[in-house]
């Protein structure tokens, strides 16, 4: 009888996500053009450079009245001598005078400042508009300076940036209709297990003996939408070698990353592991980390294999901490961290573990942390009450106002 193999040694995340993010080392960048309309959510694989000043030309920032600063005495009548509207250009303003102006509209040669309607008081006779200004305006007040926001050659955006609405309006400032962006990764997804039934197919009552509604599909499906990913979702993949083989054979040929979640322990009826191997290539890893230690990284074909486990904390948190930022570097993504926050934690937890724990937590109305009290890998209610996890070391134990660090799940799942 053949001895036991012995058990790999746990490897720390760090080291993991390393080895993951080196498998897309040697990719070849490739450019997709897109509809800056289109780009919310995608990643630059430009920078764009703008070509010109913004705003091209001093502009006012109120509705108001152009003018000398010099040309302000204590009571004094000033003569309205023009009119500008945004998108207009007016003369140049005549010693005395003032332009009536608009927010957005070009400062006429001559004016040194903008006072409000609202500080002004209308004077003159009918046909010949002035005003009297009641208090003595700064030289540059309310203009809006040309290239203030933006000067020509400036980057505006890197490459590397995930693009938002912020992100969107920039590039149409400088006058950008399309932009360069990466492709989307095209992911296939599947569950694997005789045990999952899709929510509508059978009634809660109806529920067979050990039968569990497959939700890792559902939030698997959604985190891969949210970070830019095309979805193709293959189903539930029953618990045989030959089914097996074929759902990835067949993923493989037109996805760029095949994401399984369940069937990467090593029991009888787990045969994802032989499957890959039959295709390609498979790296297990146990990885020190609580939730989600059993993870799988592999090839098949020309497309990544990653195999979460399948409960579903487990899974919810190595997609956060390993596939997010994998799926974010393949589209050239340069920031991958999320930002931590060091908070007060209102909580004990006394039971230090050898490996790197994440807490499900909540953020409470006196700035500290509350712990969901069931940490199991198996209660997603932890993720739904919880608004992020601590991130705690191996080996430490917390203590009520002790100070941890938290990654909010804003910051992961927008």
């Amino acid at each position: 009888m053949n001895a036991p193999s012995p058990r790999k040694p746990l490897i720390s995340l760090n080291d993991a996500l390393g080895q993951l993010l080196g498998a897309l080392a040697d990719r070849a960048p490739v450019l997709e053009t897109v509809s800056t309309f289109e780009a919310d959510g995608r990643v630059l694989a430009q920078d764009v450079v703008s070509a010109l000043q913004v705003p091209p030309q001093d502009n006012s920032s109120m509705d108001g009245y152009a003018l000398r600063v010099a040309d302000c005495a204590p009571g004094a009548a000033l003569q309205v001598s023009q009119r500008i509207a945004a998108g207009a250009s007016g003369a140049p303003l005549a010693a005395g005078t003032v332009a009536r102006i608009f927010t957005g509209a070009p400062i006429p040669a001559g004016a040194d400042a903008v006072v409000m309607q609202e500080d002004c008081t209308e004077s003159g006779v009918e046909g010949h508009p002035a005003i009297v200004v009641n208090a003595t305006p700064a030289v540059g007040q309310w203009i809006r300076r040309q290239g203030e926001d933006v000067a020509t050659g400036q980057v505006v955006l890197r490459a590397g940036q995930r693009l938002g609405p912020a992100g969107l309006g920039m590039a149409a400032s400088v006058g950008m209709a399309q932009l360069q962006v990466a492709p989307r990764p095209r992911v296939a997804l599947f569950s694997t297990g005789d045990e999952l039934v899709m929510p509508g197919e059978r009634e809660p009552a109806d529920m067979p003996p050990g039968a569990i509604y497959n939700s890792n599909r559902f939030f698997l499906a959604s985190l891969l939408r949210r970070i830019g990913c095309v979805v193709t979702d293959m189903g539930i993949v029953p618990d045989r070698l030959d089914a097996t083989v074929e759902a990835l054979r067949s993923a493989s040929q037109a996805h760029d990353v095949i994401l399984t979640s369940g069937g990467v322990s090593v029991g009888e009826e787990d045969h994802i592991k032989p499957a890959v191997q039959a295709l390609g290539k498979l790296d297990l890893w146990q990885i020190a980390i609580k939730p989600g230690k059993p993870f799988a990284h592999g090839r098949v074909g020309g497309a990544h294999f990653i195999g979460l486990p399948g409960n579903p904390v487990s899974s919810f948190v190595t997609f956060l901490l390993l596939v997010r930022p994998f799926l974010l570097c393949m589209q050239g993504a340069s920031d991958l961290a999320p930002i931590r926050q060091t908070l007060r934690a209102d909580f004990a937890w006394p039971r230090a573990d050898r490996r790197q724990e994440f807490l499900r937590v909540r953020r409470n109305a006196t700035g500290g942390l509350d712990l969901f009290p069931n940490q199991s890998s198996g209660v997603l209610s932890s993720a739904v009450w919880g608004d992020g996890f601590v991130d705690n070391p191996s080996g430490q134990t917390i203590s009520p106002g002790d100070r941890v660090q938290f990654v909010a799940f804003n910051e992961l799942l927008a």
